[in-house]
Parts: C-alpha cells; structure tokens; sequence
C-alpha cells in the first residue's frame, strides 16, 4: 500500500523534480532562443520540454548559471533580456554567426565569470561600465568587429585571467590600468588599430603568460623588464612601431620565452589556426573551473 502511494504521489507530482526557475529566467532563455535563430541552430532546443533538457543550460538551485552554445550555429543579435539571467556565470556562444552590439544589459550579469564570444560578427564598442562584471575571469572578444577603444575601467575588474580581443577594429591606447591586473595571465589584441605605447605597468604582471600584441601601432621604448616575467611563455610584438634599438639588448639569454619580433614572415599572424587553438583543451582561455569540460 505504502509503495503504491508513493508511486502515485510520484505521477502526481512528477514535474516538481524539475527546476523552477524564475518566470523571467525562462522568458529570458525563450527570447534568446527566439533571437538568435533558434530553430537553426545544430542542437535546437524544445521549448515544450523542461528547462533542464535544452542543450547547453545548467541549472542550480534552480537559476540557470551556465549557457554553453559554442559552434552551434546561432546567429541573429543578443537580447536585451539576457540581462534578466541574474545568477548566470557562463555564457559561451564562441564560434557562431552573432552580430550586432553587446546588450548594455549584459552588464547587469554580476556573477559572470566566463565571457565567450570569439569568432561572430559582433560589432560596436565594449561598454564603458564593464566593470559592473567585477566576477569576471575570462573575457573572450576574439575576432569580432570590435570598434572603439579598451575601456579604461577594464583593469577594476581585479580576477580577470584571460583578455581576448584579437582581430577586430579596436583603437586608442592600452589603458594604464591594465598593469593593474595582478592575476592575468594572457593579454591578446593583435591586428588592431591601436596605438601609442605599452604601460610599464606590464613588468609587474607577474603571471603573465602570453603577451600577444602584434600587427597594430605601438611605438615608442618596449618596456624591457617585461622580459624578465618568469612566467612568460609567448610574447608576439611584430609588425609594430617600436624603437628596436631599445629592446634588443635585454632579451634574455637561454630563455624558454617563444618570441615573436620583426624577423617574422609577413603571413605570420595569418597562418596561426587560430580556430584549432582555441578549441584544444591545452590551450583553453584560462584554467578555471567555470568553464564547460565539453567545449
């Protein structure tokens, strides 16, 4: 009898085992789908099955934290209400045919920590008030169509790891601020417009990994202490406008450092595969534990 009831109790209460996100979560994840084409998309979702069964999403504690669409096809333009996902700390739509601006709304997502969007067609400039992101580890704007400069107030963002911006029409300087960032570990904006001198705040990053800042127009004393970071694998300076005279005696000798100067072929930025780069699990935009294991 006792059995009896409880799988009736069960039938009867079947779909309380599925989350109950908020209503505006769901209709955030409706207008997303909606927006960037969804029925188009390679793994579609079925709006008449629960939340927790649509590809890519992740629940806990019944707030959607994670989305994870990479190479799936979207297109379409982002939604203002992708700022209504309020607990999401993952949104990776890397390698998709998004276009249009970022929402100004994305930076009401406060708990985002991982930010991929590499390879759309996303244009416009990168809020000034990005710093509303102050749980940001991964910033991923990789080939793009970028505009505008790198907002100062990018370096408040003290846990970011990883700046990905290579490859879109960014311009202006590199903002002082950046030196600011103890934990980064890559730093990329090549094939750029951008201009002007590298801080000498950069010598104190003392995790830096890969400083990739070739085919823009930086000029002036390359700041030499930034070969001496013990950490730095990968630093590409090529094909800008720097005095060699000034840097050429403070490489390091027997160094393990990959150093890309202005010896280097002029198809050298472009013969990178830089899309089997990004999708090998050894060279993953940063080492963190919120990113999707799958993607």
């Amino acid at each position: 009898m006792r059995k009896t009831l409880i799988v009736a109790l069960a039938l009867l209460f079947g779909t309380s085992v599925f989350s109950k996100i908020p209503h505006a979560e769901k209709k955030a994840l409706e207008a997303f789908y909606t927006a960037t084409n969804g029925e188009q998309w390679l793994n579609t979702w079925n709006l008449s099955q629960p939340v927790e069964a649509w590809q890519g999403v992740k629940i806990v504690k019944n707030h959607v934290v994670s989305i994870t669409l990479m190479n799936n096809n979207l297109s379409g333009s982002l939604p203002a209400s992708i700022g209504d996902l309020k607990k999401l700390e993952v949104l990776n739509l890397a390698f998709n045919n998004i276009e249009g601006k970022l929402p100004e709304s994305l930076v009401l997502l406060g708990d985002l920590k991982v930010l991929r969007l590499g390879k759309n067609r996303i244009s416009g400039s990168i809020p000034e008030n990005i710093d509303q992101l102050k749980n940001l580890v991964v910033l991923d704007l990789f080939s793009n169509k970028i505009t505008g400069k790198i907002p100062n107030s990018l370096g408040n963002i003290k846990r970011l790891k990883v700046i990905s911006m290579s490859n879109n029409s960014i311009t202006g300087r590199i903002p002082n601020s950046i030196g600011q960032l103890k934990e980064l570990m890559r730093f990329e904006i090549a094939a750029n417009n951008i201009f002007g001198d590298v801080p000498e705040g950069f010598a104190n990053l003392s995790n830096l990994e890969m400083l990739v800042l070739a085919e823009n127009r930086l000029s002036g004393d390359f700041p030499s202490n930034i070969f001496q970071i013990s950490s730095l694998k990968v630093l590409a300076m090529q094909y800008n406008e720097f005095n060699q005279n000034h840097w050429k005696d403070h490489i390091p000798e027997n160094s393990d450092l990959a150093l890309f100067t202005f010896d280097e072929p002029s198809e050298y930025m472009k013969d990178i595969p830089f899309d089997e780069l990004y999708k090998r699990r050894d060279s993953r935009m940063a080492d963190t534990k919120f990113e999707d294991e799958d993607n």
